[in-house]
């Protein structure tokens, strides 16, 4: 028994002496001159898993995502300080400060105080900085960068505090509140101060492509933001639309220079649709993530010794399963191809009409073609997506619920059926998923460690098992900042 003890301590001792050595090895290299720091919200290794599932069931094919095939990989945990299961504040603020804080603070530690953070340590350094989110830009990881309040439902101050940034460049989705008409203690309106400021604001996707480094300091989103300021589902894009890629690519070409550049690039409506239990717009959105990834990737090639792309969680969302005990071992991932819209979109554009249209006289058989035409799923006929008769059962309860308008509350068993979404939308997107051979635990986060992948300069510093906060301290360890 003492020889295992022994053994043991000896293999911590050796973890710790390799974790230290890598970053005394890292400190004392060259910095990277471009660092990419990519963030899906909600993103777990599920979430990636499913992905990479996808992709090879529609090319028949086991291809990867780019942020699966870099070399460097770690697990990461994510509690906050005053909780297990975190928030995206608590987790943003690790991972951008390297300070553990409460749930709904955002760039402070759990006693208010400011921390800097990784961004703001480049742009002082010189650098220019880029904050880039497919949901709104005052939102809780984007505003872990530059701003520093109490709660992150703080969406005016935190304007503020982007419009006073002097960062080079925002862009993805929209603003909540820049005019302080939910602020008890109004500032002002922030993007009139960012124009004072040397801001170019533009929303428009024709001016945004014809952008050069002439226009200086930007702060770009698309004109369409369907939801909470923040860009549509991946699933949803018209070709109208900035895609997170394309906020991506022009924010390589603006920022690009002598200075080197560090940019933050947020995948947050993975998130958004794993709180629904959305397989396929979570999928897809993780996808769309990807290729902005795939750009930072072309850049590493082109400078392979100057740049540094790390790609990680924030938290896992949802609690998605790869296996459904409906469907045993089998997995049909190519079921979800079938599914047309996200969940939003389908509540918003085809429910929210049908009810309006059909007060006193809504039918369960109407929906019978939008399910197929939508989702794929069948009554009658051949095939897996055929619904079984408990499965008809279970949608037509859900589609009364969803008529009655009556809210589905925490607490409740209904809760547990359909969360706080349309009861029909979020019963059509379960059966699909667990057809597909995936399942759901929460319409919340969920604690489970996170992947973690890099490449490029100081890369292999993040290989092993260890806390969020230890993102950011590498991090700055290998952009040569001093954490403090």
């Amino acid at each position: 028994m003492k020889v295992k003890t022994l053994g043991f301590l000896l293999v911590v001792v050796f973890s710790i002496v390799c974790m230290m050595s890598a970053l005394a090895i890292a400190s004392e290299a060259q910095p990277p001159k471009y660092v990419f720091f990519f963030i899906g919200d909600g993103m777990g290794t599920a979430q990636r898993s499913a992905a990479n599932e996808f992709l090879k069931s529609q090319t028949g094919e086991s291809h990867l995502m780019f942020m699966d095939q870099f070399p460097a990989y770690g697990v990461t945990t994510t509690y906050a300080n005053d909780r297990f299961i975190t928030g995206s504040a608590a987790a943003a603020t690790a991972l951008a400060c390297g300070v553990k804080t409460n749930i709904g603070h955002v760039g402070v530690d759990p006693n208010f105080n400011p921390v800097e953070t990784v961004a703001e340590k480049a742009k002082k350094k010189g650098m220019k900085v880029g904050i880039i989110s497919s949901v709104s830009i005052d939102h809780a990881t984007p505003a872990c960068f530059y701003a520093h309040q109490p709660s992150r439902r703080m969406y005016h101050e935190i304007a503020m505090e982007l419009a006073n940034s002097d960062f080079d460049f925002f862009g993805g989705g929209g603003f909540k509140d820049p005019k302080g008409k939910k602020s008890k203690k109004p500032l002002g309106d922030a993007l009139e101060i960012a124009k004072e400021n040397g801001y170019e604001i533009l929303a428009n996707k024709e001016d945004f492509m014809a952008l050069t480094k002439d226009f200086g300091k930007v702060i770009a989103y698309n004109d369409r933001l369907p939801d909470g300021q923040a860009l549509p589902y991946a699933i949803d894009y018209k070709p109208e639309d900035i895609t997170l890629a394309e906020f991506t690519q022009k924010a390589i070409e603006l920022l690009e220079g002598p200075e080197g550049f560090f940019m933050m690039v947020e995948g947050g409506k993975i998130d958004w649709a794993c709180h629904a239990n959305d397989a396929a717009t979570a999928i897809k959105d993780t996808l769309a993530f990807d290729q902005a990834i795939q750009l930072a990737y072309d850049f590493y090639k082109a400078h392979p010794q100057e740049t540094l792309i790390v790609v990680v969680g924030d938290h896992e969302c949802g609690g998605l399963s790869l296996g459904f005990a409906g469907t045993r071992y089998a997995s049909s991932f190519d079921h979800l191809k079938h599914q047309k819209v996200s969940f939003q979109a389908f509540t918003d554009e085809i429910m929210r009409k049908y009810k309006e249209s059909h007060v006193g006289k809504a039918a369960f058989e109407d929906m019978i073609p939008l399910m197929k035409e939508y989702f794929g799923l069948q009554i009658n006929g051949e095939g897996e997506l055929v619904l079984a008769n408990y499965e008809l059962e279970e949608l037509k309860e859900a589609f009364i619920q969803s008529m009655s308008g009556v809210k589905v509350n925490v607490g409740t068993s209904d809760y547990l059926l359909y969360g706080g979404y349309d009861p029909f939308t979020v019963k059509l997107t379960h059966l699909l998923n667990q057809k597909a051979g995936l399942g759901w635990t929460s319409y919340s986060h969920t604690g489970v460690p996170l992947s973690l992948s890099a490449i490029g300069v100081g890369a292999e510093t993040f290989n092993g098992f260890y806390d969020n906060t230890d993102v950011a301290k590498k991090l700055m360890t290998i952009m040569g900042f001093e954490f403090k």
